[in-house]
């Protein structure tokens, strides 16, 4: 089975058991919609493409992301994450070869994450956004997606003990929703294994 077809089988499968709806914590009433990016590239060991935030951003300033934010009016979570990572990392929307929508996940800052997975091609010459974007980067899909890699921690945030998951690569740290969102792609690919052929 081609990648393409193991990725677009994972998004079609029911939700295998174990995958993470949110972080804990005193959630409000009225989430925001977001919608991020999770754009594949398409090369013979493929790479999952993620960005770092600059250091002076309001909100997760410094962290790993996928390219995406709050949906604008009238917007689905395809057209807001396209849209984003246009305007974040210069990815032309003709590039992308769209997959599905993954499983939302809403995140203690109370924005409800549609992960929109897809396909893009190697070689694109892309250009971060420089008041958002401090860098765009890749990490090999096999090595984030294996769930041994994957490390479940505490901290301490606002007077409580929260869980989080973990992904350390290449000297960076990927955590929090975009770890939470790649260990649900990791679960949804273990139930779609690679056919004989």
């Amino acid at each position: 089975m081609d990648l393409r077809a193991r990725l677009a089988r994972s998004v079609a499968l029911p939700a295998p058991p174990g995958l993470l709806t949110g972080d804990d914590g005193d959630l409000g009433s009225s989430p925001v919609s977001a919608a991020v990016l999770v754009p594949v590239v398409a090369r013979a060991e493929p790479g999952l493409l993620l960005t770092q935030r600059t250091a002076n951003l309001r909100t997760h300033a410094g962290q790993i992301a996928f390219p995406g934010g709050r949906m604008d009016p009238g917007e689905d979570a395809v057209a807001a994450a396209l849209r984003e990572a246009r305007e974040e990392i210069g990815l032309a929307p003709a590039t992308v070869d769209v997959l599905g929508a993954l499983d939302p996940y809403r995140t203690v800052t109370d924005f409800i994450v549609t992960p929109v997975l897809a396909l893009v091609p190697p070689g694109l010459e892309l250009t971060a956004h420089d008041r958002e974007v401090a860098d765009i980067f890749e990490v090999p899909l096999e090595f984030v997606t294996d769930l041994g890699n994957h490390i479940l921690r505490d901290m301490e945030w606002q007077g409580r003990t929260r869980r989080y998951w973990e992904i350390p690569w290449g000297g960076r740290r990927i955590w929090g929703a975009t770890a939470a969102m790649i260990v649900n792609l990791s679960r949804r690919l273990a139930h779609a294994p690679v056919a004989a052929s």
